[in-house]
């Protein structure tokens, strides 16, 4: 971990005592307690999403390569959420491991990460819009001053987003990693960067193929968007065994907006504090109170640890696995 990351992750670990600390942090607990064994229910629906999200992977995978599977595709989702929620890399590890694991299952390096970076920034694209349906929600029954203060932050926050994923896609279309690997080059002195050059090259050719199929991108993109949807099943479950279940409309604007404030807090691992702040800010909306409102947040962050440890536990062992067959492979050569 870099001294940024680990400067990033103090900031966050702070903030999340700090917002739980604001509001009591035994009451927090004891609310969230309510919800018992139900958390494990919880954690289970999150299954959905992660194979809608691991559809909308699959759908850019090369057809006429016939490899990758939709359960290839479903394990290296889990393995990218698990990284993304447990891990101090942020929201790059999560990317990284993807496309390695991919590449260890049999599709090609290039198909794998340009599948994965193509997936990522429709699945970004998916959150803009999910967010953006939340202040139409909100401006539909907040007061002026919600309207105002809360609903102009998370637009403000979605425009930031938005701006980042054009940048990203603007630098795909411009060759990101060919360009990334001849910067690269430039500081490894009298080392051949011949290979890796050449390899980036075709990453970029492959994203850019990726791009100009339109009926998969478009597929991707659709089912990215559903399983953005399809979550706000998870704040009505977690509200249901809290015993303060909420309309579904209600339940929209709370998950959409939440999703929104934390996707603007990317650069801290987990989002840690910044997801717990923006529910605090959003429960009254929905006239939950504040302790209500953090339970909610601890119960998906409960959810990230249910499915995240056994994830970054696959993650080791098929890491080992893949280095045991390699050096056979080795031997037998």
């Amino acid at each position: 971990m870099n001294r940024a990351a680990a400067g990033l992750l103090t900031v966050g670990v702070m903030l999340f005592f700090a917002v739980l600390a604001s509001q009591g942090l035994p009451t927090v607990l004891a609310t969230l307690g309510m919800a018992g064994w139900g958390l494990v229910l919880v954690a289970l629906f999150h299954v959905v999403p992660l194979v809608l999200d691991a559809a909308a992977l699959r759908a850019l995978f090369d057809g006429r390569a016939k490899v990758g599977s939709l359960r290839d595709a479903l394990l290296a989702r889990w393995v990218g959420e698990s990284a993304n929620s447990l891990m101090p890399a942020g929201q790059i590890g999560g990317p990284v491991l993807m496309s390695r694991h991919l590449a260890q299952r049999g599709i090609p390096t290039g198909e794998a990460v340009a599948a994965v970076t193509v997936s990522t920034t429709l699945q970004a694209v998916g959150q803009i819009l999910f967010a953006l349906l939340g202040v139409v929600l909100l401006g539909l029954r907040a007061t002026h001053f919600s309207r105002s203060a809360l609903g102009s932050s998370v637009m403000v926050a979605s425009g930031l987003l938005a701006l980042q994923v054009a940048g990203f896609y603007y630098l795909q279309k411009r060759g990101l990693f060919g360009r990334l690997m001849r910067t690269a080059g430039r500081f490894a002195g009298k080392r051949d960067w011949t290979h890796w050059q050449t390899q980036a090259e075709s990453i970029d050719r492959a994203v850019a193929q990726s791009y100009a199929r339109g009926g998969a991108v478009t597929a991707s993109f659709l089912l990215s968007l559903i399983a953005w949807l399809v979550g706000t099943g998870e704040v009505c479950l977690i509200l249901d065994f809290l015993h303060r279940p909420v309309g579904l409309s209600d339940a929209m604007m709370i998950e959409s907006l939440g999703q929104g404030i934390r996707g603007a807090g990317f650069f801290i691992p987990g989002a840690l504090g910044v997801q717990e702040g923006g529910y605090l800010l959003l429960a009254p909306l929905a006239g939950l109170p504040p302790d209500i409102a953090l339970a909610v947040s601890l119960a998906k962050r409960a959810r990230e640890i249910l499915l995240g440890l056994p994830g970054l536990i696959y993650i080791h062992w098929s890491e080992r696995g893949w280095r045991r067959r390699v050096a056979s492979a080795a031997v037998r050569e």
